[in-house]
């Protein structure tokens, strides 16, 4: 028998009572680290303090609860940089949490947006969303038996999260735009932080890892090491003329002038032999 396709998870929708609230969510990390790593307190001392400067309890438990579950998919070290890190950071922990909890935008980033920069046409069309749900609908009967008004809060939301996360630019303007869309810029922390979790996240943020892979590997190719030169042996001693060639005789100096020899005296002449007398 053919095997049947797995069916997609439930898209988790309820993310329309709270926006992308880095700021909340940066409150909610810090007494979390506070209440040393415990989720139950950590939910007490939030609705006990009205941290969240809810207008009513009601209000108070929805943010808290919608914010806390999309924490809750956050490793330690990506809590303590929303605590702690800078507002940029925050935002990209923020926005982290959400890809996490919400499959949704995980999907539009990755199957729209990334895709948008990759075509080089960075102008996000009403008709790129329209197109969108069409072909999430086919999966997710969960968005279409939402009514008309909560798809519309649903497409709303998820909009106005990726203005607020970065990576769309601009308002919606005449001839169907939304915006331009943007790559964020992520500190090597914040990078760091989600590659170490998975690096399919990233995909989140409009950065493709294969891409990122490929282009470290051309950089290495274009800029090798230099490769180590081998020990250079001692050089060898100059061999001296001496050794090779016989030295050579030191060239005669020029003779001075010499002095003018002294006459030599006529040797004497030897004398004729006495002539022997007869007797």
């Amino acid at each position: 028998m053919p095997r049947t396709a797995p069916q997609a998870s439930r898209y988790c929708l309820s993310f329309t009572a709270a926006g992308l609230r880095p700021e909340l969510a940066a409150v909610i990390a810090g007494i979390h680290l506070e209440e040393q790593g415990d989720w139950n307190r950590t939910k007490t001392a939030v609705l006990e303090r009205n941290a969240l400067q809810a207008r009513s309890a009601s209000t108070g438990k929805r943010l808290e609860s919608e914010l806390r579950q999309r924490l809750q998919c956050l490793n330690a070290r990506q809590m303590e940089l929303l605590a702690k890190g800078t507002s940029d950071e925050r935002i990209a922990m923020a926005w982290l949490a959400v890809l996490k909890r919400i499959q949704i935008a995980a999907d539009l980033s990755r199957q729209v947006l990334l895709s948008k920069l990759s075509s080089l046409d960075p102008v996000l069309r009403r008709s790129d969303m329209a197109t969108f749900y069409e072909d999430c609908e086919r999966d997710h009967p969960e968005l279409t038996a939402l009514a008309p008004s909560s798809q519309q809060k649903v497409r709303s939301a998820l909009l106005q999260m990726l203005r607020d996360a970065g990576l769309l630019a601009g308002k919606a303007g005449k001839g169907g735009t939304l915006g331009t869309v943007q790559r964020p810029l992520l500190s090597p922390q914040v990078e760091e932080l989600v590659r170490s979790d998975d690096p399919a996240l990233l995909a989140g943020f409009l950065l493709s890892p294969s891409a990122r892979a490929v282009k470290a590997g051309t950089a290495k190719a274009a800029n090798p090491k230099p490769a180590a030169k081998p020990a250079s042996k001692p050089a060898p001693k100059a061999v001296t003329k001496s050794a090779s060639k016989p030295a050579a005789k030191p060239a005669a100096k020029p003779a001075d002038k010499a002095a003018p020899k002294p006459k030599s005296k006529p040797a004497a002449k030897k004398a004729a032999p006495a002539r022997r007398t007869k007797p």
